[in-house]
């Protein structure tokens, strides 16, 4: 018994390592993986290696143009800007993070109920979905955010909510084609737990997919707290979020251009490597591309 436990672990971790093999042979993967870890990295560390701290001001040097100062200049408030980006990462990743995970887990539940059980419980969450889905992601993202005000929190509760029915239909999707594998049948045939036989037997199978579009939704959650908080609706000034600081820059962008520039292509580059990093993941666990 020791034995097949221990071959059924050395089976899992090798597929784990084919995955791994195959992500690592994708180059720009891998530049957005390194891309995404570094910005992790800095905003993490922002307390102890930013030159200064994003809410110091300097008001003799407003509008600062970039120098060795200030590598990318300063605000109207003659706040420095690269500290302010390297500070902004702990708020727009978090909420990219955040939100992404909390959609998932409540698409991955809505989707697993209605793809294993489907009949009634089928038709009632699929139908309540297709209402939300009818309005736009970011309509409804504004729509929430406005009617619990702005913050952090209620920004987080916004994108989540908005996005949730796409992973609950992929979900859903997913189940459909795998409830009716011989290896299910089997563990129904034992007479195994329907959570047993979703956690351990269907979920694994169908997880691939969610994977990738969790990736995805990252993306779409920092550009969405972006949009949010361009519009008033997302984090607060002071706080150094990169949408808020487009927002607070785009009255200068005709004599100032860096104060808008450079957090635009802070969210264009993460953005970017998300999205490179999502393609190689759905590139590395396609099953028809495993030998």
């Amino acid at each position: 018994m020791e034995a097949k436990k221990t071959a059924v672990k050395t089976k899992k971790d090798s597929m784990l390592l084919i995955t791994l093999r195959r992500l690592a042979k994708n180059k720009m993967a891998m530049a957005g993986l390194a891309f995404i870890l570094v910005m992790v990295a800095v905003a993490l560390l922002s307390p102890w290696i930013a030159p200064y701290s994003y809410d110091a001001q300097d008001l003799e040097h407003v509008f600062s143009m970039p120098s060795k100062e200030h590598w990318f200049g300063t605000d109207n408030l003659g706040r420095d800007i690269f500290s302010r980006i390297m500070y902004g990462g702990r708020y727009s990743l978090r909420i990219g993070f955040i939100s992404a995970g909390v959609a998932a887990l409540g698409g991955i539940t809505l989707g697993s109920i209605a793809g294993y059980y489907g009949g009634r419980a089928d038709t009632i969450i699929m139908r309540v979905l297709d209402v939300f889905q009818s309005v736009p992601s970011l309509l409804m993202s504004i729509a929430i955010a406005a009617s619990l005000g702005p913050g952090f929190t209620n920004c987080i509760i916004a994108l989540s909510v908005s996005t949730m029915p796409a992973y609950a239909r992929m979900t859903r999707a997913s189940f459909l084609n795998v409830r009716e594998m011989e290896y299910v049948e089997a563990a129904r045939s034992i007479n195994a737990s329907d959570f047993r036989i979703i956690w351990k037997h269907v979920l694994p199978n169908a997880i691939s997919p969610m994977l990738v579009q969790a990736t995805m939704g990252v993306a779409s959650g920092i550009l969405g707290a972006a949009a949010l908080s361009f519009l008033g609706l997302g984090v607060q000034p002071p706080e150094p979020e990169w949408g808020a600081m487009l927002s607070a820059g785009r009255n200068y962008i005709r004599d100032y251009w860096h104060v808008v520039l450079f957090p635009g292509i802070t969210i264009m580059l993460t953005i970017l490597s998300l999205n490179m990093l999502g393609d190689g993941l759905r590139d590395a666990l396609d099953p028809r591309l495993k030998n």
